[in-house]
């Protein structure tokens, strides 16, 4: 069965940090951070193109990392996106329930 259940929203916030951000978010958006200020510190331009460039690195992890209503972020968003029209399309619910109504 492959445990895919539908989990309600607000029961996931409080594994985030700072309610909004997952490890790898912060991971990446790191990495984008440091290439985008290594590249400023390298390349030596005045060029508004080249920096609009250099800068991309953290502009793109910052969009994807950047909360939106409903998901935690850009990135969740595409993700969530991509297996609803890749994979199955029937999730099981699990909710609180004391007991459960019905056995599979």
């Amino acid at each position: 069965m492959n445990n895919r259940y539908l989990i309600p929203a607000n029961s996931k916030k409080s594994m985030l940090i700072l309610g909004y951000f997952t490890t790898f978010d912060i991971i990446m958006f790191g990495i984008g951070c440091v290439t985008t200020m290594t590249l400023l510190v390298i390349v030596n331009t005045s060029k508004i193109t080249t920096i609009l460039l250099i800068l991309l690195p953290a502009l793109i992890t910052g969009m994807l990392v950047m909360p939106i209503p409903n998901y935690h972020n850009v990135l969740t968003l595409i993700k969530n996106v991509y297996n609803f029209f890749s994979g199955r399309r029937r999730y099981y619910w699990r909710g609180w329930c004391v007991k459960d109504e019905t056995k599979d």
